[in-house]
């Protein structure tokens, strides 16, 4: 497949061992298949995980410790091997790597999410491999990601690539549990497919926050922005090549066309308050012809946002349509409620409606 712009992540799991400390050898058969991409003219970016685990091959988390202490200690040590890890085994190829780490804060705000931008555009400019992490030392509670599988959608939105690649440990979605023979591998995912809950186990890995589950939402989620998901085992040698060609056995979302890159941001931006509609507001929203959001179709507003903050849109059922960015806050948006003749709390521009709420 001739993607040029490739976001490869790394999931915890595929670079530890069963006693939970980082597999070595992995990792440089992993660099070495990502230097072949690159010579290949390819624009790479690694989102890895695995500096949690890199500490705990370093030092020992106190007994007084709790979990988000102990997490951060093991962050804060392994971040800093995990990244000259991979600083050295590139360095093998002639290529240099970055580092960049992020919240998710860094998503919410739109200046941040420029100069992260920004950042990712100069460094694959410079043929650099940026290698993204959440930064896990002050990411607790609500500015966690749920996971870097997130955290991969969110960066191959930002930067327009034609592909994200998930390594796992196993072969990619099943009709049931892998582990079950009779489970088959779902190979390909169509973007109609509504319902994946029935062929997905909810164990998580030993070593990650997330699972399957997670990794489908969020595989669907960045298909329908038009770029290709797939999820394969990286535990297999070879495994970013046969993706590529076809050879391995894996699954692939297939993409929708691609959005502006406003609505990309949108589509992934935290929102700060939900704006329920009545059902004409859902009509003409979800109809043929791009329509804004009035406050004549608004029935009600819950939590509280300013001017440009992303809102999530609903319907009378609770049922979630789309997000848009707000041109209003929540204070003037509620006394505008019902009324005809006012300006639009969000514009069309502004506006990613989900897939599936169509049709």
């Amino acid at each position: 497949m001739d993607y040029k712009r490739l976001v490869i992540k790394i999931g915890s799991n595929v670079l530890t061992g069963p006693d939970g400390l980082p597999d070595r050898l992995r990792m440089e058969r992993l660099v070495e298949e990502i230097a072949s991409l690159k010579k290949e003219g390819r624009e790479v970016v690694v989102v890895s995980s695995g500096a949690v685990a890199s500490g705990r091959a370093l030092v020992s988390v106190p007994e007084r410790a709790d979990e988000v202490a102990a997490r951060q200690l093991l962050a804060s040590v392994g971040q800093v091997e995990l990244i000259r890890r991979y600083a050295d085994l590139f360095r093998g190829f002639d290529l240099v790597v970055s580092q960049v780490l992020v919240t998710k804060e860094d998503f919410r705000d739109k200046t941040h999410y420029r100069n992260m931008l920004s950042c990712l555009e100069i460094l694959l400019s410079e043929q650099i491999i940026p290698v993204v992490n959440e930064n896990d030392v002050i990411s607790v509670s609500e500015l966690m990601f749920t996971d870097n599988d997130e955290l991969a959608g969110l960066i191959a939105s930002m930067i327009g690539a034609n592909a994200l690649i998930i390594l796992s440990n196993v072969d990619g979605l099943y009709t049931g549990d892998p582990r079950d023979p009779g489970s088959v591998l779902l190979e390909e995912v169509l973007p109609t497919l509504s319902d994946l809950s029935g062929y997905i186990s909810t164990s998580k890995s030993n070593f990650g926050r997330g699972g399957m589950l997670t990794k489908s939402h969020m595989a669907r989620k960045t298909a329908r922005l038009g770029i290709a998901v797939h999820i394969a085992n990286g535990k297999k040698d070879h495994i970013l090549a046969g993706v590529l060609n076809g050879s391995v056995p894996h699954t692939r979302f297939l993409p929708l066309r691609k959005p502006s890159g406003q609505k990309r941001w949108i589509a992934h931006a935290s929102a700060k308050g939900r704006v329920f509609i009545n059902d004409g507001a859902r009509a003409a929203l979800l109809g043929s012809k791009a329509s804004s959001l009035l406050p004549v179709g608004i029935t009600r507003i819950t939590g509280d946002f300013n001017k440009n903050d992303v809102v999530e849109i609903a319907d009378a059922h609770d049922h979630l349509i789309g997000l848009g960015m707000a041109r209003y806050g929540s204070e003037t948006a509620r006394g505008l409620i019902g009324k005809h003749n006012e300006p639009p709390l969000v514009h069309y521009d502004y506006l990613y409606i989900q897939e599936d709420t169509k049709g």
